[in-house]
């Protein structure tokens, strides 16, 4: 797909979403952005070329059908590519029973892995009567690497990985590519990363929202299956675990303790 199109973004009020956003109207897509905060989306529209907002909880029973009702009524059903991007997490251990336990875990399976399912299901006939259309599913190295106090949100990237990869194959026959966007360390509002920013030997590894952005239209338009922020070291370390998981799990061991 080279010629930009209509793009539905989700978490587009800070973060990975708004960089992505304000990426993806510099190359002259239009945009449907989805999060939320109904100020931050409002402002962020007003400052793009050609923006207009979905302000929804995306874990609502309604939500998928509203942003479908947009892209019909705003782009005449006409959509090319949809960011699954927002997320949320909170660190605890499964076994913290105040915090962490079942609760924890379905919360964050919510938003991070049901909410782009049920959104990908009401769009993907969208996406197919506008192929070639992409979809880019940010997931995480976590979904890869678990570590301590990490259960909810590891479950949920790698259950969304899992999902992706499926859905990779699925829909090439229907011109539909599906793109994969794994993360390391970024700093953002919701994950400003200022632990692993206070050492030393570690703070190399955090990059920036727009980092992710540039990967998000390597996995969506430029077509590639999956994209590492940055590649190097978690490439190596993603790799490493099938056959040195020893070694990788003792990495994360230290990485994942406080």
């Amino acid at each position: 797909m080279s010629a930009p199109g209509v793009a539905v973004v989700t978490g587009a009020s800070s973060g990975i979403g708004e960089a992505t956003a304000q990426r993806l109207d510099r190359d002259g897509w239009k945009l449907i952005l989805v999060a939320r905060r109904e100020e931050r989306l409002r402002s962020l529209c007003e400052s793009l070329d050609d923006a207009s907002y979905v302000a929804v909880d995306l874990t609502s029973d309604d939500a998928p059908a509203q942003v479908r009702s947009a892209v019909e009524e705003r782009h005449g059903g006409r959509l090319t590519m949809l960011v699954n991007n927002a997320g949320t997490s909170k660190r605890a251990a499964f076994g913290d029973l105040e915090n962490g336990g079942y609760a924890n875990v379905r919360r964050i399976m919510d938003v991070n892995f049901d909410a782009p399912l049920r959104l990908t299901e009401e769009l993907l006939p969208l996406l197919r009567a506008s192929a070639p259309s992409s979809i880019v599913n940010v997931a995480s190295v976590a979904g890869r690497i678990a570590n301590a106090r990490g259960s909810a949100y590891s479950s949920s990237k790698f259950a969304l990985i899992g999902w992706s990869e499926a859905l990779f194959h699925e829909e090439r026959d229907h011109d539909v590519h599906v793109g994969m966007v794994l993360p390391g360390f970024i700093s953002t509002e919701g994950f400003p990363q200022d632990d692993i920013k206070s050492r030393k030997a570690m703070r190399w590894m955090v990059k920036t929202p727009d980092k992710v952005a540039d990967a998000i239209v390597s996995a969506g338009p430029g077509g590639k299956p999956e994209v590492t922020v940055p590649k190097f070291p978690y490439r190596v370390f993603t790799s490493l675990r099938a056959v040195a998981p020893g070694l990788i799990l003792g990495i994360a061991e230290k990485v994942g303790r406080r």
